[in-house]
């Protein structure tokens, strides 16, 4: 063995043994989160955020901190790009092209609605992208992933993980009232599964709702919500370029010229789902690989919530709120004028 490699492993076990202790907490509020879920019925996000911002005070070990800046970042994306593991293309086919394109055009419209409602408001559009990306694509997750491309802020992780405690809130309430809505408008099981496909912010409260109702509507509504899910990767590919352009017309902004528009992260979604696709990842992979990324993406919310506190939080106001309501709304109503006039 050279000196030069012995040096390499060093420094190597160096920066792991560093992040330990901040990985490894957050790691145990994950689980603990996972518990909680099972034995109480919350989502385990919801938990993973008020058991990291409980302990808060973490943030100020300087042994800790390492870590739970790792897990917020390189934990986070990590989840996202294994995402990719869940979806093929000809899932996504199979919905047909008109609700395809209904259903991306609220994605879409969603974000857009956010950044001038924000706008209205007297506020920056860029809180209008990030609730409009958690409401319109896949809650937390798109939370999480569209803030990591923005230009940074001294209000982004606060905003972040606002945007991540009220979206995962909001879909436990639609998960409950939405499957009502189906059977109040007697929705057949392929109305019903495009419907809460469509509209349910996460894929848990998707599959929940789904499956409360019928098999069929399960089926339809996951399938549904993977495809939203895939919409990530064009919605943070625009945006990424977008935070770009304006970033290099900031004078008070860094930008990192080296940088690619879309993150590496991104990029490993569209090669799992091309492979996934293919056929080339046999189940005995495929399966724990999947587990890993729920198990990521809940570190991730830990760490997140470690790096919030409740000061913060309280200073953002209803407005914020009011807003994610509105979207809320914005694409329950496009959906189901599709379903009921268009499609």
């Amino acid at each position: 063995m050279t000196e030069t490699t012995m040096k390499a492993e060093m420094n190597f076990l160096s920066k792991v043994t560093r992040l330990f202790p901040g990985l490894a907490i957050c790691l145990i509020v994950a689980a603990a989160a996972k518990f909680l879920s099972e034995h109480y019925g919350a989502p385990q996000m919801l938990f993973a955020l008020l058991l990291g911002m409980a302990l808060h005070f973490l943030m100020e070990d300087a042994a800790c901190k390492p870590g739970i800046e790792s897990g917020a970042k390189i934990v986070l994306r990590t989840g996202v790009a294994l995402l990719g593991l869940r979806i093929t293309v000809d899932q996504v086919v199979g919905l047909g092209l008109a609700p395809i394109l209904w259903v991306a055009g609220g994605v879409f419209l969603t974000i857009i609605f956010g950044a001038l409602m924000n706008k209205l408001m007297g506020r920056t559009v860029r809180f209008g992208i990030l609730s409009g990306g958690a409401v319109g694509i896949c809650g937390a997750s798109a939370a999480l992933a569209i803030s990591s491309i923005m230009p940074k802020s001294d209000r982004q992780e606060r905003n972040t993980i606002f945007a991540v405690l009220t979206v995962t809130t909001l879909s436990t309430i639609a998960m409950i009232a939405y499957p009502i809505i189906c059977t109040a408008l007697d929705l057949t099981p392929e109305q019903a599964g495009l419907f809460l496909g469509g509209t349910i912010h996460d894929v848990a409260q998707v599959v929940g709702a789904g499956y409360g109702l019928s098999d069929a509507t399960g089926d339809i509504s996951t399938i549904t919500k993977l495809f939203r899910v895939a919409l990530l990767v064009p919605v943070v590919f625009v945006l990424g370029v977008g935070f770009k352009i304006w970033a290099s017309k900031q004078d008070d902004v860094e930008v990192d010229s080296g940088k690619l528009p879309v993150p590496f992260f991104v990029i490993g979604f569209c090669i799992l789902v091309f492979f996934n696709t293919m056929g080339y990842v046999p189940t005995s992979v495929q399966e724990p690989l999947i587990t890993a990324s729920g198990w990521c993406l809940v570190t991730a919310i830990s760490a997140l919530g470690i790096k919030t506190s409740m000061k913060s939080l309280v200073e953002v106001g209803f407005g914020p709120v009011a807003l994610m309501i509105a979207q809320t709304a914005f694409i329950a109503i496009w959906v189901l004028l599709g379903i009921l006039y268009v499609l």
